[in-house]
C-alpha cells in the first residue's frame, strides 16, 4: 500500500461521512497510548527479573512521560500539517515498535533497551498520538469542541484502567505459578510483545477511520458567526510560532502546569496518604485492600472528569471552568489538609473531586486554545503547552515527597506530616487562578492572514462542504464504538469492583 494514502488530502471527508466516526478514531489511539499509566502491573517482576532497584525501573516511565512532552513539542506542527492519519499511524508504529523493542530487552536481560524502546522510542508514540486527533476533532465540532476533546482524551484515563486488569490476566497465563504475585521476566516479555501487536492493530483501525472536513464545513444549523459573540472565543488564526510569543499561551502553560502539579500530588501518594490520614500508631483504620479501592476511585474520577468538566466548558466558558478548578481546588485542599482526617467519606470525596478538576483540566486546555489561537494550528501549540505537563510531572513528586522525607519515614507518617504539602498545593493552584484571571483575548497583531491560514474556501470546497452530512448511521459506526466500547466499559467494570473494596 502506497504511503500517500496517509497523506492529507488524501483522508477528506467525503458526502455521507458521519462525523461522529471521529471520537471513535481519536479513542482508538489514546486507549491504547493511556497503557502507560498502568506499569505498576510489573514493575516489581521487572525490578526482579533484572535484579535492580525500583528507582532504576521507574527511569523507564520517567523517559517516557518526557519524550511525550518533547515530542509533541517538536513535532506538533509537522502533525497539523501532515494531517491526523499520518501521524495516527506514526504514533501506532513508534508504540508498538517501543513495546516489541522493550521485549527484546526482557528477553535478553539487556535493561538499556528497555530504556531504549518502551522509554524512547514508545514515549515518542505517546507524544505524537496524544496530540494527533486534537485539531481534527476541533474542526469537525466547531459548536462542542470541549465535548470533542473530553471524549478523546477520556481515553488516556481510560486506556490504564483497561491494561491493568487485561495485563494481570495475560501475566497469570504466560506464568501460572507466579510466586508472590510477581511474574517471571519470560512473562512480562510476552506481554510486552501481545501488547505491542494488539496496540498496533487498534492504533492504525483509528488511522484509516479517521477523516479531517472539507475546507469551510460546518454542522448543520451551525452558525459560525456566533461564536464571535462569546467571550475569548475568536474566529481568527494564530500560527505556532506566534502563539509562543503571546502572554496568553504563557498564562495558560502555568495554568495546565498548576492544575497537573496539584492532581499529581495526590494521585502520586494516593494510597500511602489514605492510610496515613488515618494512622493510629503502628495500623491505620484503613486497609490496604481500601487504599487500593481508593485508588481505583481515583481512576474513576480522573477519566469522568476529562469528559464531564470538559463538555461543561462548552456551556460556562473555558476561562470559566479552569476559574471552578484553580479556585474551588483551592478550597478543597485546605479542607483536605485541615479538616481531612476527620471522616473517611470526607477524604475520598475531595480526593475524587480534586482528581477528576485534574483529569479535566488535561481535556479543556485543547478547547480553550482553540478558542484563544483559532483551528490553524491549534495541534502545534498544544504539543508545545504539553511541556507545562512534563515539568509538573517532576515538580509535583518533588514537592510531596521532598516534604514528606523531611517528616519521617513512610508507614509512621500522620495527617499532620502531610499539612505542609497539601498548603504548598494551595500556593501552587493560587498562582494557577490568577495567571487564568489575566487571560484576555489575542492581539490583533498576532493572526494570521486570513489567505495564509486557509480560512477562506474556495467555491469548490464550499459545495463539497455542504454535500458531506453528519448524520447518517451505518454498520461501520456501530463497529467503531463497539471496538473502543466494549473494552472501555471492562475497564469501568473491573476498577469498580476494585474502587467498592473502599466502601
Amino acid at each position: 500500500m502506497s504511503l500517500a494514502v496517509l497523506d492529507r488530502d488524501r483522508t477528506i471527508a467525503r458526502p455521507g461521512f458521519n462525523r461522529w466516526l471521529i471520537p471513535p478514531a481519536a479513542l482508538a489511539v489514546h486507549l491504547c497510548i493511556g497503557q502507560a499509566y498502568a506499569t505498576s502491573v510489573y514493575k516489581a517482576s521487572l525490578v526482579e527479573h533484572f535484579d535492580t532497584s525500583l528507582t532504576a525501573i521507574g527511569i523507564i516511565f520517567s523517559i517516557a512521560i518526557v519524550m511525550l512532552g518533547i515530542s509533541a513539542a517538536v513535532f506538533g506542527t509537522w502533525v497539523d500539517e501532515g494531517g491526523p492519519r499520518r501521524a495516527m499511524a506514526a504514533s501506532a508504529l513508534c508504540w508498538s515498535t517501543g513495546f516489541l523493542v522493550g521485549s527484546l530487552g526482557i528477553f535478553t536481560g539487556q535493561l538499556w533497551l528497555v530504556y531504549l524502546g518502551y522509554g524512547f522510542i514508545g514515549g515518542i508514540g505517546l507524544g505524537i498520538g496524544y496530540i494527533s486527533p486534537v485539531s481534527t476533532l476541533i474542526k469537525w465540532f466547531p459548536d462542542r469542541p470541549g465535548l470533542a476533546t473530553g471524549m478523546a482524551i477520556m481515553g488516556f484515563g481510560g486506556g490504564a484502567m483497561i491494561a491493568s486488569p487485561m495485563s494481570s490476566r495475560l501475566l497469570q497465563l504466560y506464568d501460572p505459578v507466579m510466586e508472590g504475585g510477581v511474574a517471571s521476566g519470560a512473562a512480562v516479555g510476552k506481554l510486552f510483545v501481545t501488547l505491542g501487536l494488539v496496540y498496533l492493530v487498534v492504533m492504525l483501525f483509528g488511522a484509516w477511520l479517521v477523516r479531517v472536513p472539507p475546507e469551510g464545513w460546518r454542522p448543520a444549523g451551525f452558525d459560525p458567526s456566533t461564536v464571535k459573540e462569546k467571550n475569548l472565543v475568536t474566529t481568527e488564526s494564530v500560527s505556532a510560532n506566534n502563539a509562543l510569543r503571546t502572554p496568553q499561551f504563557w498564562f495558560l502553560w502555568i495554568v495546565l502546569f498548576c492544575n497537573v502539579t496539584a492532581g499529581i500530588g495526590i494521585l502520586e501518594q494516593a494510597s500511602p496518604m489514605i492510610q496515613d490520614f488515618f494512622r493510629n500508631g503502628d495500623s491505620s483504620s484503613v486497609a490496604a485492600a481500601s487504599a487500593a479501592g481508593f485508588v481505583g476511585f481515583l481512576s474513576l474520577c480522573n477519566m469522568a472528569g476529562r469528559f464531564i468538566w470538559s463538555s461543561t466548558s462548552d456551556l460556562i466558558g473555558r476561562k470559566n471552568i479552569y476559574i471552578m478548578y484553580l479556585g474551588l481546588g483551592v478550597l478543597l485542599y485546605l479542607t483536605l489538609a485541615l479538616g481531612g482526617s476527620t471522616s473517611v467519606l470526607l477524604f475520598v470525596l475531595l480526593a475524587g473531586v480534586i482528581l477528576s478538576f485534574y483529569g479535566g483540566g488535561f481535556a479543556t486546555i485543547p478547547a480553550y486554545l482553540r478558542d484563544l489561537f483559532g483551528t490553524f494550528q491549534v495541534g502545534a501549540i498544544h504539543g508545545r503547552l504539553l511541556t507545562a505537563w512534563s515539568a509538573a510531572g517532576i515538580a509535583g513528586p518533588l514537592i510531596i515527597n521532598g516534604f514528606l522525607d523531611a517528616r519521617g519515614e513512610p508507614g509512621a507518617l500522620t495527617a499532620a506530616d502531610y499539612r505542609p504539602a497539601l498548603l504548598t498545593m494551595v500556593g501552587v493552584l493560587a498562582v494557577g487562578l490568577v495567571a487564568n484571571l489575566l487571560v484576555r483575548p489575542v492581539a490583533d497583531r498576532f493572526h494570521e492572514p486570513k489567505e495564509k491560514a486557509g480560512t477562506e474556501p474556495t467555491a469548490d470546497e464550499e459545495a463539497s462542504a455542504d454535500d458531506v452530512t453528519e448524520t447518517k448511521v451505518s454498520p461501520l459506526l456501530v463497529v467503531a464504538w463497539l471496538v473502543v466500547g466494549a473494552p472501555l466499559v471492562y475497564g469501568v467494570y473491573q476498577t469498580a469492583i476494585t474502587a467498592a473494596d473502599l466502601f
